[in-house]
């Protein structure tokens, strides 16, 4: 395997929106790309395989084919495919090819995907996306944990990466990042109370523009409410894994399940327009969502 990151080959599997940003950033420093996503022979891999022609990018058809050929491997897939995605991998990796796990799931899914790595000679490390990826691209704050993690840090940071270790034990990393609160905006819609919340949370947190953030927030649930679901309840795992009842957790994965079905339903607009989970007001969102709830009331 080349030593210098620059001159990898780096395989990505998922060609979602992570997979597709990371593309587009590594071929701007001309570092060799390829890709693989189960969408890509299905009818919506059409915009796949056009991103990837423009950006260079080279399709593979399989896990196997894609590993076999990489000397840096990123899995960015849903997170209920973390671990399978990592089993296909392991079919194919070469002695020594890192594997960064960049997938949103539990402490214990990450331990049983290095497993799977490792004991096919390929060297896993966990990485844990502290943010939404879209604002800050490639330099997306990112926790590393596992044995090899000292060692990829600084490889990562050379291609562009904001990567930090968080520990050499695998699980810390996604444990920070399962371990957040979420707030309700539509509930304090519903009472009214919203702009006495908004002030109370900018006294809290002062410096943050929490209209801004909960208009962001509500574009992000309605157009990847599913991922975010899958994501949770990852969340509800690591919880569980503690010993643990996720209470909190489960809800909320419900709660965004229950978010992606009224985005399919239309509540939200057409999916795929340039106004759907657009909206620069919270408060659209919220009282679309209130409106439903009392229709079926």
């Amino acid at each position: 395997m080349a030593g210098d990151p620059r001159r990898w080959q780096i395989g990505l599997v998922g060609y979602g929106e992570v997979g597709r940003i990371l593309a587009e950033d590594l071929r701007q420093q001309d570092i060799k790309v390829s890709a693989y996503d189960i969408k890509l022979g299905g009818e919506q891999g059409g915009p796949l395989k056009e991103h990837a022609a423009k950006f260079d990018v080279t399709l593979a058809a399989s896990h196997a084919e894609l590993t076999g050929k990489s000397d840096f491997i990123i899995s960015a897939v849903t997170a209920s495919q973390a671990v399978p995605v990592a089993k296909a991998c392991a079919a194919a990796i070469n002695q020594g090819t890192w594997f960064l796990d960049f997938n949103s799931a539990s402490p214990g899914a990450k331990q049983r995907a290095a497993a799977l790595i490792d004991g096919a000679a390929g060297r896993y490390v966990e990485g844990a996306v502290m943010t939404s990826v879209p604002p800050y691209r490639i330099k997306v704050p990112l926790l590393l944990g596992g044995p090899g993690a000292r060692e990829l840090e600084p490889l990562l940071n050379a291609i562009g990466f904001a990567a930090k270790v968080a520990s050499d034990k695998l699980g810390v990393s996604s444990a920070v990042k399962m371990c957040r609160s979420i707030e309700s905006f539509t509930t304090a819609r519903a009472y009214g109370v919203e702009d006495a919340m908004l002030a109370s949370l900018a006294e809290t947190f002062p410096g943050i523009d929490w209209e801004k953030q909960g208009a962001y927030c509500f574009q992000r649930v309605i157009e990847h409410g599913r991922r975010r679901a899958e994501e949770v309840r990852e969340v509800a795992e690591t919880v569980r894994e503690a010993g643990l009842t996720p209470w909190s957790a489960q809800g909320t994965a419900e709660r965004q399940a229950w978010v992606a079905d009224l985005a399919d339903e239309g509540l939200f607009g057409t999916r795929g327009t340039k106004e759907f989970a657009r909206s620069a007001d919270w408060r659209t969102e919220a009282d679309r969502i209130l409106s439903r709830i009392n229709r079926i009331r």
